[in-house]
């Protein structure tokens, strides 16, 4: 996707991501197709309301009954690794290039955030809800993603070695009137990745690189791998009914005979 250099009309102008997600609900947008209408070079999307100093002192304030909110907020490039953001509110947060490197953010909220080319390697997102985000070209290498809500757009992103055990990325399918909502890992790079018991069904896996990963037991029913490469992939137990593998590279699988690849459709002879 191309962001548009066109310039915004001045009601798009004065938004911030919190206003465009209630736009979304009342126009028929595409969930996942927003560049068009965002300028990236605005402040809001480049600029911190916040110093790394100003973000330590809420999360000092923070309780476990009152996380930080974070909510709405511009932080885009601050550093902010290696802190303490578990269960933390980033909803509608405007986070592009932000470093999270090593930071704890499991239990987070990151629902329709931001996070262009943001940071999280070794970063901790056990159990994160990241619904409807933009992280185009993001760095998740090694970053934990057990059991996380991951209906994001992460184009181009680098998931190496990142964990995403037990992780969600399947299609909403009660926001049909907002487009389909799904994990988009379009051109991501998932090398030696671990999907084992991950919710894939209808995720878009167009050219994603999935050499040396693991989809042991994953449901990939009617997810899109077009182009995709599976080289040296453990697909023991894995669901591909109605998965479409148009001109997917499948490079000696694992597992393959206790799959149910048969049932994909499109499959490339082994």
């Amino acid at each position: 996707m191309k962001a548009c250099k066109r310039q915004p009309t001045p009601l798009i102008s004065l938004m911030g991501a919190s206003l465009l997600a209630g736009l979304i609900s009342t126009a028929p947008i595409k969930a996942q197709n927003m560049m068009d209408f965002i300028d990236l070079e605005s402040p809001q999307m480049t600029k911190a309301e916040l110093t790394r100093e100003q973000v330590i002192k809420k999360l000092n304030a923070a309780t476990p009954k009152k996380p930080a909110d974070f909510s709405s907020l511009a932080l885009n490039g601050l550093d902010l690794s290696g802190l303490n953001f578990s269960h933390a509110n980033f909803r509608a947060a405007n986070l592009n290039k932000t470093n999270f490197k090593g930071a704890n953010l499991s239990h987070a909220i990151l629902d329709q955030a931001w996070l262009l080319n943001a940071n999280f390697t070794d970063a901790n997102l056990r159990k994160a809800n990241i619904f409807q985000a933009q992280m185009l070209d993001a760095n998740l290498t090694n970053a934990n993603l057990q059991s996380a809500r991951l209906a994001a757009n992460l184009t181009r992103a680098n998931l190496t070695n990142a964990n995403l055990e037990n992780a969600n990325l399947s299609a909403d399918m009660k926001n049909q009137s907002m487009g389909l909502i799904t994990g988009n890992l379009t051109s991501t790079n998932c090398e030696g990745t671990n999907f084992k018991n991950a919710n894939l069904s209808r995720a878009k896996l167009e050219f994603a690189h999935l050499k040396n990963s693991s989809l042991i037991g994953a449901n990939l029913e009617k997810a899109d791998l077009d182009g995709a490469t599976l080289e040296n992939t453990d697909i023991t137990n894995a669901n591909f009914k109605d998965a479409d593998l148009d001109s997917a590279k499948l490079i000696n699988l694992k597992g393959a005979n206790q799959s149910n690849l048969n049932e994909a459709k499109n499959a490339p002879p082994l």
